[in-house]
């Protein structure tokens, strides 16, 4: 469930954080447990999940960027390791030391190449401490289950999911489920935190059927998120939308989207389309214009650590300039350029630093971002003719509740909406936790994945949608 928006200043930081994974491929003994290496001043912490049976995961930590728990593609074939993340584009190829105590190998980044060891975190025989998750569904389940597949065919991609059937006498109302920014598998995985998880179980209990997928080439979805905007997302919701009405026992008029931050984006494009979802549910959705969501969201983050007046209006004016350069800049050529005499004008940044700036270069000019700065929700929730739920929380600094949601509510009303329900709910961060000060770093450490509050709010609504 990762994050919407990225400023230039913390692109890193707020880049969605999701763990994926890929089959285990050869019996070796296990890299499970946390890695450390260093390129410069710059630490990187890696930490990976290489189970007997299931899916590999990873993520990593770069402290001095503020990035926390940024998902990785981990493969092992033989000796070898590979890590990836789609955006920004970077990957560690390695292979395992003769005591499989380190990894061996070069991390790329653009075209930038520097050699990388890892090295292991204490002892790989004792089971790691991991953070109380206490809500992650534990089986057995009074529901039915299955990993199923489903292609884009305008796409060529097949996506791969899991299908979560109650037990009860059908017909059941349905939702496809839609994580936000950035490389998500189906749980919308964080921090150990699996928020999809936690609601497709509540859901399946409450009477709903729920599908949930991997993004482009995250899990055991083809494809890849490489070069990837909104629009695609969408086209791959209308293609999960599509396979879901097809399944026996759905109720054909009461199959909805839910999507999280950016998926609310994805989702809304898919309500607007022939064959769009009989409901909506948006939670932390963009309501703004994208290229003044990103000054407000920049804005809230900053006030996590200063409330000096001058240095917010400072903060504001440099991300104003960085998004009228990205808007007027087409060629990323130049961009790259302009934008770093931007945040460089005396030429006085040493190579670490530079280096330090390339994951949000890379993130600024992507397609991704430019469409995220173009995204006018005005527009689009104008043509939304479906019954519609937003939420969002108080502490969001990611997606800021109160103008957003206002947002949202206009637009709707606009088009003629009138079949709507919004609510900001207090003490909420932009996952749906109970929150001290909603900034990300809260994340990991929260032993709640989904706030009781808001799974109520949705399963009650989805019901009585379903007894229109």
């Amino acid at each position: 469930m990762q994050m919407l928006t990225r400023t230039f200043c913390s692109a890193a930081a707020v880049a969605l954080l999701a763990t994926t994974g890929a089959q285990a491929q050869t019996a070796r003994p296990s890299l499970t447990g946390t890695w450390t290496a260093a390129i410069g001043p710059i630490d990187f912490t890696f930490h990976l999940a290489d189970p007997a049976a299931g899916p590999r995961t990873a993520t990593f930590d770069i402290p001095v960027q503020n990035v926390r728990g940024m998902t990785m593609q981990f493969t092992a074939p033989g000796d070898s390791v590979y890590l990836r993340i789609a955006q920004p584009s970077a990957k560690f190829a390695g292979r395992r030391s003769a005591d499989g105590q380190q990894l061996l190998g070069e991390w790329q980044q653009g075209l930038r190449v520097f050699p990388l060891t890892l090295t292991r975190e204490g002892d790989p025989a004792k089971p790691s401490t991991a953070p109380r998750r206490p809500q992650k569904p534990q089986p057995p389940f009074p529901y039915l289950e299955a990993d199923i597949t489903f292609k884009n065919e305008k796409a060529n991609v097949t996506l791969a999911g899991t299908y979560t059937v109650p037990a009860d006498k059908s017909p059941f109302p349905a939702v496809v489920l839609l994580t936000g920014s950035g490389p998500e598998d189906r749980n919308g995985t964080i921090f150990g935190h699996q928020p999809f998880a936690v609601l497709a179980d509540y859901l399946a209990r409450q009477g709903v059927v729920v599908l949930r997928f991997d993004d482009r080439g995250v899990g055991r979805s083809g494809g890849t998120l490489a070069g990837t905007t909104s629009a695609d997302y969408t086209a791959d919701a209308q293609a999960a939308l599509a396979w879901l009405r097809a399944q026996p026992g759905i109720r054909q008029n009461q199959v909805g989207l839910l999507g999280h931050s950016q998926g609310g984006t994805a989702a809304i494009g898919a309500a607007i389309q022939p064959g769009g979802p009989d409901f909506l549910v948006l939670l932390a959705a963009p309501g703004l214009a994208g290229d003044e969501l990103i000054v407000e969201q920049s804005l809230a983050l900053a006030r996590l650590k200063t409330t000096d007046a001058a240095q917010l209006a400072a903060i504001e004016k440099q991300q104003r300039a960085m998004t009228r350069l990205i808007q007027q800049t087409p060629d990323n050529a130049q961009l790259r350029m302009q934008l770093l005499r931007l945040f460089d004008p005396a030429h006085t940044a040493t190579p670490q630093q530079l280096a330090q700036l390339e994951p949000q270069l890379t993130a600024a000019t992507s397609p991704d971002y430019r469409r995220l700065l173009a995204d006018r929700p005005a527009e689009t929730l104008a043509k939304v003719q479906c019954p519609v739920l937003a939420l969002g929380g108080s502490k969001d600094v990611q997606v800021p509740a109160t103008r957003n949601l206002a947002a949202t509510t206009t637009a709707l009303q606009a088009g003629g909406n009138r079949d709507v329900m919004v609510q900001e709910l207090p003490g909420l961060n932009h996952l749906f936790q109970t929150a001290s000060t909603g900034g990300p770093e809260e994340y990991g450490t929260i032993e709640e994945t989904f706030a009781p509050q808001a799974l109520q709010i949705i399963g009650s609504w989805i019901m009585q949608q379903s007894k229109k």
